[in-house]
């Protein structure tokens, strides 16, 4: 029997386009690695490629890696070091294109081979007449009976296209819509020479690309426990040392700076996901059964990780213009600020002939005032006023020139945080499913021919494994203090949800999360949830819940009018919230 390979050391290098540039030359140059990925796609990334390739046909992928790949790509040839990326966004074949004229002119020969079939736009009408619905995941709507036209449709597919290419010899993968995991599942998969049922395995996969694929996220950024970071230097960026099992070690470069810790890791297992059964084209990760493991200093230990059959079915995110926006900032300062604020709506509304003129309309007053306040910034709040139309006219200098009225007529103190600004055209996210037989998932090899790439088996749904939560006493003196001083907390968006991972650092405290942390009361510490749904998940491994506020984002990223559109200071307002907390938790 063949001994198994040793762990590839997979290192990513971007978290979304327009991440850290020198990251790239930094993961080559900082250590050894196998293989150098990037990912570069979120769902409103697909939106702004969309944007660029209105102005040019040819463009439609992420610029930035060509700049990052020019000052690697030679040492990768040299080293061995294959790279993979799903910066081709749009235009995989595009981007194939560009690199190669990158090549020529650096005089190097590399292998490149892209994955495409993601693309499904051309084909939504042709899906709508066959009967695909593509009804969105959360309100039900078919898209025929929405009325729009979308501009992307993209179906997420997997990592075996990229197997199949490193299989095949290439040095350089890009893809279009592929999973973040799915640039971390396919070099594994391709170096141990997994099969499409290596369930367990292909499931650690995923859970160490979704841990690295936020870059220096999972080496301290963004880390709620700040006085645990004592290198504040710019985070390392990690890498995942997959085992033949999918059992994988995340670690970093040494002498860079953060932290990789049970902590830190447990924040990105929990980060913009739903339900802990984590759906995947290639496998159904459970991240409840993944338990956590401190190897040493920055080598954390990912292990158990169950995986189970994919669904038959693939989700696509599709975006929409929605129209047109505008936002003016109105600085209010000292006294009456409710009532000022109140004037300056009106005024200004009618004006513009009345908040029903638009589409829509956004007011929000932002208090950051104090009493008696020491200096005359901790005396004023905003007045953040948005309003949306397909009407661009409507909602262009027009609206914003109307605010520069109240400046001599309305009240005192008047200014703004800008001057007049024109409007924007935004973008609606919809997501939904197909059936992936209707989906043709296609790698093109470095030699020029093409193949498509079989799915693996599917399966029924599964069920989040079932691990016990310990019981609590409720018994003792309490005293309240904001909850971040026991929890930690790591939030995001999801299209237009938010989730709100909470975790525990010892059983005891997360006993007491898990009793304490019910629908109810994060309903009492988060007013934004009012009138939405609430989703509760448990990972028992993790010490660890994960809520879903469905909607608080409204229709996406791109259309969302709150001040956080992409819910990533949700977490750390939930951790400021204070409430009766057990005494023998806080010693």
């Amino acid at each position: 029997m063949t001994a198994p390979r040793r762990p590839v050391r997979i290192a990513n290098c971007s978290g979304f386009y327009g991440d850290r540039l020198a990251a790239a030359r930094e993961m080559v140059e900082g250590g050894p690695i196998d293989v150098l990925t990037g990912d570069y796609l979120a769902e409103l990334t697909m939106l702004i490629l969309y944007k660029a390739r209105q102005k040019d046909p040819d463009a439609g992928f992420a610029r930035t890696f060509l700049g990052q790949l020019e000052e690697v790509l030679g040492t990768c040839l040299d080293r061995g070091i294959k790279v993979v990326s799903n910066a081709g966004g749009l235009n995989p074949a595009g981007l194939t294109t560009q690199i190669g004229a990158l090549a020529e002119r650096l005089g190097l020969h590399p292998r490149v081979a892209y994955v495409h079939g993601d693309d499904l736009l051309p084909r939504l009408p042709q899906l709508l007449a066959d009967g695909v619905d593509l009804a969105h995941l959360d309100t039900g709507q078919r898209l025929a009976e929405a009325g729009v036209d979308p501009v992307s449709a993209n179906a997420y597919l997997g990592g075996w296209g990229i197997a199949e290419a490193l299989t095949a010899g290439a040095d350089v993968v890009v893809t279009g819509r592929v999973t973040d995991a799915s640039v971390v599942v396919g070099p594994a998969a391709w170096w141990h020479g997994w099969s499409r049922t290596d369930w367990d395995a292909l499931a650690g996969a995923v859970a160490a690309g979704h841990v690295v694929e936020c870059g220096p996220q999972a080496c301290g950024g963004n880390y709620a426990f700040l006085e645990e970071v004592v290198d504040r230097r710019y985070p390392g960026f990690p890498i995942a040392e997959v085992a033949a099992d999918g059992s994988s070690v995340i670690t970093k470069h040494a002498d860079t700076g953060g932290l990789v810790s049970v902590g830190t890791v447990t924040a990105q297992l929990l980060y913009e996901i739903d339900s802990p059964v984590y759906a995947n084209p290639d496998v159904v990760a459970d991240f409840g059964t993944c338990e956590l493991t401190q190897q040493g200093p920055d080598r954390v230990l990912i292990s158990g990780t169950r995986g189970s059959a994919p669904s038959d079915q693939l989700k696509v995110a599709l975006n929409h213009l929605g129209g047109y926006r505008n936002t003016m900032t109105l600085v209010l300062t000292g006294l009456d600020l409710a009532e000022k604020a109140a004037w300056a709506e009106a005024e200004l509304f009618g004006i513009l002939g009345g908040r029903d003129s638009f589409a829509d309309t956004d007011v929000s007053l932002l208090r950051f005032d104090t009493p008696d306040a020491p200096t005359n910034v901790q005396a004023t709040a905003h007045l953040r006023i948005t309003v949306k139309d397909g009407d661009r006219q409507k909602v262009g200098r027009r609206f914003s020139d109307a605010t520069m009225q109240l400046a001599l007529g309305g009240y005192a103190g008047f200014h703004t945080t800008t001057p007049p600004t024109s409007e924007s055209a935004y973008g609606v996210y919809w997501p939904a499913l197909v059936p992936r037989d209707l989906v043709e998932h296609v790698v093109v090899l470095p030699d020029g021919g093409s193949r498509v790439v079989e799915h693996p088996p599917a399966g029924p749904p599964s069920a989040p494994a079932e691990v016990p939560v310990p019981g609590w006493s409720a018994d003792g003196p309490t005293e309240r203090v904001p909850l971040g001083r026991l929890v930690g907390a790591r939030s995001g968006d999801k299209g237009g949800n938010a989730n709100v991972g909470l975790w525990a650092r010892d059983d005891e405290t997360w006993a007491w999360l898990a009793a304490t942390m019910t629908v109810e009361r994060f309903r009492e510490l988060l007013p934004e949830a009012e009138g939405l749904a609430v989703r509760r998940f448990e990972l028992p491994h993790l010490r660890a819940l994960n809520l879903v506020v469905v909607g608080l984002l409204g229709e996406g990223v791109a259309s969302a009018t709150r001040p956080d559109p992409q819910a990533k200071g949700l977490g750390e307002y939930l951790r400021s919230r204070t409430l009766e907390v057990p005494v023998r938790l806080l010693r």
